[in-house]
């Protein structure tokens, strides 16, 4: 049971990202079939307080990254979330499948007993389990944000499915 947190992260972080990258295939290839400015679709949110769809991939895979990267007990990798374009997107999701592709399943050996520390967007620290950290915070962020660029694209007409967000598996 050692490899239970690699188990329960990595090859999920893996699937949904390539669920991410191939509903995003989709709705370039959608924007350009019906003559819509990719832009149109980039900036489209659910709701005006809502981030966009740009910015629902970038922290969908944001967590990936930052998660995997401390139950593995590494340096979280900096990305500078400069992304405008379709093929941008792409490029950061290639990016951060290869960091989490690239990590040992080993490094996570002890990660359901390591402490992780994190300050999201407010100056109070969290204090987790790793256990705790994946379960309770980090995997449900993740879905939350892959889950909403999905629903954007399908709001806006792609024509996505359940087989397209799930991925290969």
């Amino acid at each position: 049971m050692t490899r239970a947190i690699y188990t329960a992260s990595i090859p999920v972080f893996k699937q949904m990202l390539g669920g991410l990258s191939g509903v995003l295939a989709k709705a370039e290839a959608h924007a350009a079939a019906k003559k819509i400015d990719p832009s149109a679709l980039l900036q489209a949110r659910l709701f005006p307080d809502m981030f966009s769809l740009l910015r629902q991939v970038q922290v969908a895979s944001d967590f990936a990254k930052s998660v995997s990267a401390r139950l593995a007990g590494v340096d979280v990798p900096k990305l500078e979330d400069k992304e405008q374009t379709f093929a941008d997107l792409q490029a950061r999701i290639a990016t951060v499948l290869e960091f989490i592709k690239g990590l040992d399943a080993a490094l996570f050996d002890e990660a359901a007993k390591r402490e992780i520390v994190t300050q999201a967007g407010t100056p109070k620290e969290k204090r987790f389990t790793g256990e705790s950290y994946l379960f309770n915070y980090g995997l449900p962020h993740f879905f939350f944000h892959t889950t909403t660029a999905y629903a954007l694209l399908r709001h806006n007409g792609v024509e996505v499915g359940k087989k397209d967000y799930i991925g290969t598996y």
